[in-house]
């Protein structure tokens, strides 16, 4: 099988991309460097990397069938306990609704909704150390690897 090299990027359906390019900035301070005009020359789309997330890009590009989708997340990691506390803490600060902090499978979790309702996780990569396995809705680890 031929090597992947890494996850590039994602491109989320927006509403109202000034609506939405706003909320990405203000919360994870996105900068676009690409901007996607229709044939009319308005701006429909936009790209640009992430800070913190080692290139990885978003793309963001407007269509009226926009929507989130259940089950369908956007997972970006945070080094640990300390890290996810401080991002509570700046989405407090923005008003940005958001779950407590969580134990999760593995580590500890924030849950969010961009301005188009789509789920974001913000989630540890230091692990926790709890046993989640008899929780319901929780993941535990792979026995064989089989599913």
């Amino acid at each position: 099988m031929p090597e992947l090299t890494r996850v590039r990027g994602f491109k989320l359906p927006v509403a109202d991309l000034p609506k939405s390019l706003d909320w990405y900035r203000r919360v994870f301070g996105f900068e676009s460097e690409l901007e996607f005009p229709d044939a009319d020359g308005v701006v429909r789309g936009v790209a640009g990397a992430l800070p913190g997330c080692g290139g990885v890009g978003i793309a963001l590009r407007e269509t009226e069938e926009a929507h989130s989708q259940p089950g369908l997340e956007l997972l970006l990691g945070v080094a640990d306990r300390a890290g996810i506390e401080e991002w509570a803490a700046h989405l407090d600060a923005l008003g940005v609704p958001h779950s407590p902090v969580i134990d999760a499978t593995v580590g500890w979790l924030v849950v969010l909704h961009d301005a188009d309702g789509h789920e974001i996780h913000l989630y540890t990569d230091e692990r926790h150390g709890l046993d989640q396995a008899g929780r319901e809705g929780y993941g535990r680890i792979a026995q064989d690897g089989s599913v």
